[in-house]
């Protein structure tokens, strides 16, 4: 009897593992077109610019209407839930308007700082797949290019502040 339970309890904990989806593998998702933004509650569909999104390891997702949302949340030092994935959108692809999929890992994409294009919010960090397409940007828009690694807290403070930070 015993040795039954046993097995009993050894088959569905397989069971359930089976089930689970590994964290690494949690790509974006495309939003609804009701989605809020998690920090502000603002309907992403309403506002331009490059949205973002972090899927958590326990499979909640946070929707961010903004870049520099989305960045303040990953590379904040308080954030303490485990994340599976963040990204945001390649606007070499997506439409500035509207953007609508497109999805690209975060930590992958470059960034432009300090273009004449707003999101939704005012000033944004426009993001990209590929260098390339961040630097004609920047010629076309203005700005400067930075890889994700170049990203600091202060550049991404959401007060306010982040069109008069010119530390960098």
């Amino acid at each position: 009897m015993n040795r039954s339970r046993h097995l009993a309890s050894l088959a569905f904990a397989i069971l359930l593992s089976a089930c689970a989806q590994p964290a690494g593998s949690l790509g974006p998702l495309d939003p609804a077109a009701d989605t809020h933004c998690q920090l502000d509650g603002m309907a992403l569909a309403d506002y331009p610019g490059p949205k973002g999104q972090i899927r958590y390891a326990d499979g909640d997702t946070a929707y961010f209407c903004d870049t520099l949302e989305l960045l303040s949340m990953v590379i904040s030092p308080e954030q303490v839930r485990a994340m599976a994935g963040a990204y945001t959108q390649d606007m070499a692809k997506a439409d500035w308007d509207h953007p609508q999929g497109h999805w690209i890992e975060a930590t992958k994409a470059f960034y432009v700082r300090g273009s004449r294009r707003n999101g939704s919010m005012g000033p944004t960090l426009a993001s990209f797949a590929q260098r390339a397409d961040a630097e004609a940007f920047a010629q076309q828009q203005g700005g400067q290019v930075f890889a994700f690694a170049q990203i600091t807290p202060a550049m991404v403070r959401l007060d306010g502040a982040v069109g008069g930070d010119h530390s960098m």
